[in-house]
Formats: structure tokens, sequence, C-alpha cells
């Protein structure tokens, strides 16, 4: 299992992310934003967690114009499997890979801290290793971490069950930390080969740290 692993100006979980997959043996590389062309033998993409270019504009509106972003949209195009995680997800959005986008925290203020999830659909690689209602405690950590999507967007996302993940509280209730639509934390192309969430399972890995629930969740793609 390779993972190749995006770092722009400003990404800050990288190595944390490659230490995550390296714990489950994955392989791993660190690619620069410079880079023309994605690894032939890469497995994973992960569009890595922090604040590429600083969230000067918008979150993930500079990054979008990297050059190695023209081989992710290529990479995504033909199918390969990519993981956005945090401003990952922003990025995502920005560059029209996933639908909705990423507003600034209903309350105005950068939220970290541990929160709750709900998997609402695990019928994908990502969360296969999960049972659908399964509740996890994981981090979040942004300030535009609001998603946003249209009424019409919305249906089409619960049609599709592309909606993977919702803000909860230890009991499964909604509990929404940051205004997104629906309470969604996370989410999933049709083709469900593109997937990416606002928490941090890269910083749920060791018990230590307050949680292993980042373990099942990014186990699905080191298994598949």
């Amino acid at each position: 299992m390779k993972v190749t692993i995006l770092q722009f100006p400003g990404t800050n979980c990288e190595y944390d992310t490659q230490y995550a997959f390296e714990s489950l043996g994955a392989t791993t590389e660190i690619l620069w934003h410079k880079a023309k062309s994605i690894p032939s033998d890469t497995n994973l993409l992960v569009v890595a967690g922090g604040f590429s270019y600083g969230d000067y504009l918008r979150s993930g509106a500079i990054a979008r114009f990297s050059p190695v972003m023209k081989a992710v949209i290529e990479y995504a195009n033909n199918g390969g499997k990519i993981l956005g995680i945090c401003n990952g997800f922003q990025v995502l959005t920005e560059a029209g890979l996933l639908p909705g986008a990423l507003k600034r925290n209903e309350n105005l203020h950068f939220i970290s801290k541990y929160h709750h999830l709900k998997v609402i659909n695990n019928d994908n690689e990502f969360l296969k290793k999960l049972d659908n209602n399964d509740v996890v405690n994981i981090p979040i950590a942004h300030h535009d971490g609001n998603y946003f999507i249209d009424e019409d967007g919305l249906k089409e996302l619960n049609d599709n069950n592309q909606i993977l993940l919702k803000y909860t509280d230890a009991n499964g209730n909604d509990l929404n930390p940051n205004g997104s639509v629906d309470s969604i934390a996370g989410i999933c192309n049709k083709d469900k080969n593109i997937f990416a969430l606002m928490p941090h399972p890269e910083r749920a890995m060791e018990s230590i740290l307050g949680s292993v629930d980042g373990i099942a969740m990014l186990q699905g793609f080191t298994e598949a």
C-alpha cells in the first residue's frame, strides 16, 4: 500500500498523516506542490490538513491553482483514490472535485477539541471497517469548517449516500460545532473514490493522544 501525501506551503499535518499510515503498514511519500505528476505506484493520495498558503483569500483557494493540482484532477478522473483532511477538504471543494464549500465557522472562532462523529454511510472503502451509526471521537481543528451546500445539492448527497459523517454527541445525537448544513462532517463524490472530512483521524491513532478511533477509519484504505 503506497500513500502519497501532498504538501503545500503552510501544510502542517503531512508528518502526522505519514506517521498514521506508516503505523498501519503503508509506505508513504510526501509530494511537494510543484510536482507535475502523481507517483505511478500511488494507491491513495492524501491532501493533508493545515493552512495552505496561510489560508489567504479563502481556505484552499490558492492551493487549488498549485502546479500539482492538474495531476490531482487527472488522477481523480482516472479513478484514483483521494482523501482530503481538513484543509484538504477545502482544497478539494475549491478544485471542484467535491460539491459544496467550506465557510467560516458560525461562531467565527477557531475550534480545536475532540468531537464525536456518527458514521452515516459505510458503503465505501474509507469507512468499511465501521458500521453505520457507529460513533467515534476524533479531533477537530478548523476556522473554516462550516460546510455549505444548497437544498438541491443536499438532496443529491442524500440520494447517492455521499454523506459519510455527521457531528454528534457521544450518543449519536446531532451536535453541530460550526454551523455545517445538516451537521455534515464528511462526504464523498458520486463514484466513491474521493473522500473528505474536516476532523483529523490521523491525530487519533494512539490512546495517549486521547483516542484510537482514527485507526478504524484509515484501515479501510490499507486493507483494500
